[in-house]
């Protein structure tokens, strides 16, 4: 399955962490990440997933595919800055959100819309269906994993 891996872009170590054992734990288990192809939250997650061989999106903000992290297989470069957003949760079928601002929160909106299942790790608090704020990187796959349409699992 495709996971949208969505979040801050300046991020401290332990955020950093986290969101590459959620990288991890995404392509341990043969998932692909989704991610909008730059730094922070989106190159840790890219990492860790690149552990295990895993296949890893990037949809970038700019027109440059050179500008993704080192750590994207597929980098698909759209000139369309935050405009790119909703291609970034809609090509994945279940999104996992880590710390994050006004981007994410743009995301996890259109994530909302697309029905996605999201989980949230030390993010943006959203009191709505569709929504689970969990504590831990496994605790985040778990509940993509259990919420998504059987059609996507593995």
């Amino acid at each position: 399955m495709r996971v949208s891996v969505i979040g801050g872009s300046s991020i401290d170590t332990e955020t950093y962490e986290q969101a590459r054992e959620v990288g991890r734990l995404l392509g341990e288990r043969g998932h692909t990440v989704v991610c909008g192809g730059l730094g922070g939250v989106m190159e840790a997650a890219c990492r860790g997933a690149r552990e295990h061989d895993a296949d890893t999106i990037g949809i970038l903000p700019g027109e440059d595919r050179e500008t993704a992290n080192e750590w994207v297989t597929t980098p698909i470069a759209t000139g369309w800055g935050h405009a790119r957003n909703p291609l970034v949760v809609m090509n994945g079928e279940a999104v996992i959100a880590i710390d994050g601002a006004a981007g994410t929160l743009s995301e996890l909106g259109h994530a909302l819309v697309f029905d996605r299942p999201i989980a949230g790790l030390d993010t943006h608090e959203i009191d709505l269906v569709g929504f689970e704020a969990v504590e831990s990187p496994e605790a985040a796959v778990d509940y993509v994993e259990s919420e998504s349409p059987a059609r996507f699992q593995k």
